[in-house]
């Protein structure tokens, strides 16, 4: 990333970014907490994508490069958190699991960032506590280092629906399959189906936020139905594809 702008303090905030706006790349030198309270939030680093829906919020730890992109109507609620109060304990970024409760709470701190009244100052020790508990979720697109395991990778992102073997992939790639899946596990720590499906995931979340049909997103991201699409869906973000196209 270049052009990197320093910000010394995290904003604590709620903004509307429409579908495709970015907030280009930038550190802070404290910790922020970022969700989407409609559409879908994607924070890059030099690591990967992580990527988050309602359910989901992203940890960035201070002095992490990071870049934001909307995906839809992007209700976006940042929280920014000292340097010396880091509730999770985490030097990486990483997905939380938002139920209700934190959502709300999300929310509410947010509002008034110039408040800083008692009452808000109980508010945020219950979202910290919030956070702590917080489960992580895998909702990461890791950036490929070795330009082999980039070029298959970009093949998949050009097209999710791909249902081609890792050997055929690797055979247009000009690459083996053994080499491709040592550097699946090696570099991203997952195989290349896992892989596969976190990024028919991310696809899959960006169509929806755009308002396209589940039955034609499970189509493009390469589910053999809608109802094996929604049982996916499901099961990664804790609600069905329908019910995040109303949300968004």
């Amino acid at each position: 990333m270049s052009n990197i702008r320093h910000t010394p303090t995290a904003p604590t905030r709620a903004q509307r970014l429409t579908a495709g706006d970015r907030i280009d790349a930038h550190r802070h030198d404290d910790h922020q907490i970022v969700y989407a309270g409609t559409g879908v939030v994607a924070v890059t680093t030099d690591a990967g994508t992580w990527f988050a829906p309602g359910t989901r919020a992203i940890w960035v730890p201070a002095g992490t490069v990071h870049a934001h992109r909307a995906h839809g109507l992007l209700d976006l609620h940042l929280v920014g958190l000292p340097v010396d109060d880091n509730p999770l304990g985490l030097d990486h970024p990483a997905v939380l699991a938002v139920g209700p409760l934190l959502r709300e709470l999300i929310r509410a701190y947010t509002r008034d960032p110039a408040d800083d009244s008692p009452e808000r100052r109980r508010l945020r020790a219950v979202l910290r506590d919030q956070l702590r508990v917080s489960p992580q979720q895998p909702l990461l697109l890791p950036a490929p280092a070795d330009p082999r395991l980039a070029a298959v990778c970009a093949l998949v992102h050009a097209d999710p629906a791909d249902t081609r073997t890792l050997a055929a992939l690797g055979a247009a790639a000009g690459v083996g399959e053994r080499t491709l899946s040592r550097l699946f596990r090696r570099e991203f720590g997952m195989t290349f189906p896992q892989w596969r499906a976190q990024s028919r995931l991310y696809h899959a979340l960006r169509m929806l936020a755009d308002g396209l049909p589940v039955t034609t997103v499970a189509h493009r991201c390469g589910w053999s139905s809608a109802s094996a699409f929604i049982d996916v869906f499901r099961r990664s973000f804790g609600y069905t594809p329908g019910t995040h196209n109303r949300r968004a």
